[in-house]
């Protein structure tokens, strides 16, 4: 009975062992059909490295021995075409109308030049400094220009004098007339220089143009005593005249400027002397006669004309 009972279960169990075994069998045969990514990267073989590919920084042949030097790089072939014309066809991207070197302006030109150029200033002038006598000045300048800021030039003026209240006021209260002189007329020779040139807007919407010179030169001047009793006869005086002056040009046209300044006249006058009866003629009474330094400082304005009334650039803009 014992024995009949362990044929049981030993055949039992071996039923069972190859029940299992059978089923682990067509696990592994369904399993063989399916790949993992991973088994992907690891069955793939390795690259084999391609002989033509070189790599940044590598050159052919063996590395250069230390201290041994480099070959400079050849550029030829990269320069053989930066001076070749470029054809009509590839001129892509400019445009239609070609530009010149001319219509490029990098700063805008003077619109006046004066080189070489004739100035003709008509001027009218009246004193500033002198409170017992006033002149007008008439007259005018010419000037010719030999640079565009150096000019030299000739200038005569007429002048009409005219007494003024404090003159009679002084003989009023003092019961004594001043000794004042007229001037009849006067010529120099002058030289101008421009140093300061400019612009401004008139109204956000005009520009105009100007300019500041100076001027210095020599001449005369012919002066004339104005006797305190009209009995005696009046002499004149031929002064060596020295002046300076600063004036303004304002530019309206190529050929017409308007122009202001201050000119002082610089000079030694001889006066009536005081005590005229002692000297009753003209000739004594100038060798007697009172000197005094005189700054004749007038104010003058006109208007200039240029010749030739046109001109040409002659430098590059």
């Amino acid at each position: 009975m014992m024995h009949r009972l362990c044929r049981v279960v030993f055949a039992i169990t071996a039923g069972l062992g190859v029940a299992s075994g059978a089923g682990l069998a067509h696990g592994q045969e369904e399993d063989e059909g399916i790949v993992f990514e991973q088994d992907k990267v690891d069955e793939a073989p390795p690259a084999e490295s391609d002989p033509n590919i070189e790599m940044e920084g590598e050159t052919e042949g063996e590395p250069p021995a230390e201290g041994e030097q480099l070959p400079e790089p050849d550029l030829t072939e990269d320069l053989a075409g930066v001076d070749q014309p470029v054809a009509a066809g590839e001129q892509a991207g400019l445009s239609e109308e070609r530009v010149s070197w001319q219509d490029i302006m990098v700063v805008v030109r003077k619109p006046f030049l004066k080189l070489q150029r004739i100035e003709m200033l008509p001027l009218f002038g009246i004193t500033m400094n002198d409170n017992l006598i006033q002149h007008v000045q008439f007259g005018g300048q010419v000037s010719y220009y030999l640079t565009d800021v150096l000019a030299v030039g000739a200038e005569g003026f007429l002048y009409a004098a005219n007494l003024r209240d404090p003159f009679d006021q002084v003989a009023f209260q003092a019961r004594r007339l001043p000794a004042v002189n007229q001037y009849n007329y006067s010529a120099a020779l002058n030289f101008s220089y421009v140093p300061i040139y400019g612009k401004f807007a008139v109204l956000d919407q005009h520009i105009i143009h100007w300019e500041s010179y100076f001027t210095g030169g020599v001449g005369f001047t012919q002066s004339e005593v104005i006797p305190r009793d009209p009995a005696y006869q009046p002499f004149t005086n031929f002064l060596v005249t020295p002046n300076v002056g600063v004036s303004m040009r304002f530019f309206l046209t190529k050929f017409l400027t308007v122009t202001v300044g201050l000119r002082d006249y610089i000079f030694i006058d001889q006066f009536e002397p005081a005590d005229r009866a002692m000297f009753t003629t003209p000739d004594d009474a100038k060798e007697n006669a009172d000197s005094i330094l005189i700054n004749h400082l007038m104010f003058q304005a006109g208007v200039s004309f240029w010749w030739p009334m046109d001109f040409e650039y002659t430098t590059f803009r």
